[in-house]
């Protein structure tokens, strides 16, 4: 460390290009953390948390918590851009780090709802600046080329924590001891401090000229590349900025509404607990290769092919989901559920800064990252919702609403086409003025030149 303080000092407090691997690094820790210990075992608590608070009769207001937490999200990615150009993404991470701890103590002291919906109140104020919008903006500040790649590596650390939270938090939720979930939290806090020690030591904010890599002539460019983009007030006048909208709030409230029943679902359906935590752990173990497995896809075979793989088979997973029963065929339904789903997520996380750049390029990047990412929480707060109430109306049951967030996928899927076939018009009008932009540029210096001789 005291070489690094040495180097830094003697140039400027510039880091070494090395140096974001530390901080790719960091975010890696802090995804496993944040997503995989506080938000990816949420559903393991709510039938224990029901069960003891005496809330199985209010499913639906209990599941507003989950609401309020997907609107803070939403609500506070609406400034992202503000934000963190005024604060920088330190502030922002230890703030968020924060707020998960204290969300996390008043979720393990709460005996009523009110305290429950503060709680889901700093959830939601956390993640957001902890988890998919904050790395998305870090990543294509460190590494622009291979942002897919690193993302999808980065946010796949969310499976690799849920693995470990399965067999850590998980028995402490699942012990029969009265109100032993409480522990469970306290736990979660205690974790979340250390990491607030190592990003207030060791986290850095990116100047301009820290890191700058290389280039390397002739390397082979990857599909997925950035592009100049247009301005924000450009943006906001396409139609398909409109239409891409529509389908990130579908896809977000598709997906959240059933990963985030998923495992009520299967303990419902009558799977043993044994047979339930099979699932979590293969759907965990899964996450971490399909996350890294969409970054890497997207760097070398671009957007279309890319949503498309993931966003169909979301919507075979989640029928598959809906005909689990507990026999041996409806295991297998629940095992292939548990693998292949982690295929269909990456469409409301490493995809959401993909989307931002991919659809609309760089001038407008932290404005339109910090809009999708809201609309698509926004999706996540209604489709929480709709969740708890299908519950509540179908008897204690959430088969009716796999089969509507499979049919929202499918529509997605469709308007995509034209989202992504709009997108690539609008890249090649862009280059073009680009390179008029260039030849022009080169003429008035020619005619410069030939003045002077003259």
């Amino acid at each position: 460390m005291d070489e690094l303080k040495k180097q830094c000092e003697n140039k400027g407090r510039v880091l070494p290009s090395w140096y974001k691997w530390v901080i790719i690094g960091l975010c890696f820790i802090m995804v496993m953390v944040c997503l995989g210990f506080c938000s990816s075992p949420y559903s393991w608590y709510t039938n224990t948390v029901l069960k003891h608070l005496d809330l199985e009769s209010k499913a639906d207001l209990y599941d507003l918590n989950k609401s309020i937490r997907f609107i803070t999200t939403a609500v506070v990615n609406l400034f992202f851009g503000y934000l963190v150009t005024k604060f920088g993404t330190k502030k922002l991470i230890l703030a968020g780090i924060i707020s998960l701890i204290i969300s996390q103590v008043c979720y393990g002291t709460a005996n009523n709802l009110a305290l429950i919906y503060v709680a889901g109140l700093f959830f939601g104020l956390g993640l957001a600046w902890t988890t998919t919008t904050i790395v998305g903006y870090v990543v294509n500040q460190w590494d622009k080329k291979n942002k897919g790649t690193i993302m999808g590596a980065v946010l796949a650390s969310n499976g690799i924590g849920a693995v470990i939270a399965t067999f850590t938090v998980k028995p402490i939720i699942n012990d029969p001891a009265p109100f032993n979930y409480r522990t469970a939290y306290y736990t979660v806090a205690i974790i979340l401090a250390v990491l607030f020690v190592l990003i207030l030591l060791f986290y850095k904010d990116k100047k301009r000229e820290d890191g700058l890599p290389a280039e390397k002539p002739g390397k082979k460019k990857a599909r997925g590349q950035s592009w100049t983009g247009i301005e924000f007030n450009e943006v906001i006048r396409k139609p398909y900025f409109y239409v891409s909208l529509v389908c990130i709030f579908f896809t977000g409230m598709a997906l959240q509404s059933i990963t985030g029943i998923a495992t009520p679902h299967l303990e419902l359906s009558g799977l043993s607990t044994s047979r339930v935590d099979v699932t979590i752990v293969i759907h965990s173990s899964t996450l971490v290769i399909f996350k890294f497995l969409t970054g890497f896809m997207y760097d070398k075979i671009g957007l279309r092919k890319t949503t498309s793989i993931c966003t169909i088979t979301g919507v075979i997973v989640f029928v598959l989901l809906a005909l689990v029963d507990n026999s041996v065929i409806g295991f297998i339904f629940a095992l292939i559920y548990s693998i292949f789903s982690s295929l269909a997520l990456p469409l409301e996380t490493i995809m959401l800064p993909i989307y931002a750049n991919d659809l609309f390029g760089e001038k407008p990047y932290s404005k339109t990252l910090g809009l999708i990412v809201s609309v698509n929480t926004a999706g996540y707060a209604v489709g929480a919702y709709l969740a708890g109430l299908c519950r509540k109306l179908s008897g204690g049951f959430y088969t009716p609403v796999l089969f509507i967030a499979s049919a929202m996928l499918a529509v997605v899927f469709i308007l995509l086409q034209f989202v992504i076939t709009s997108a690539n018009k609008e890249k090649k009008r862009v280059a073009e003025q680009e390179k008029l932009s260039v030849e022009e540029a080169v003429i008035q210096d020619g005619d410069k030149v030939e003045t002077v001789a003259n």
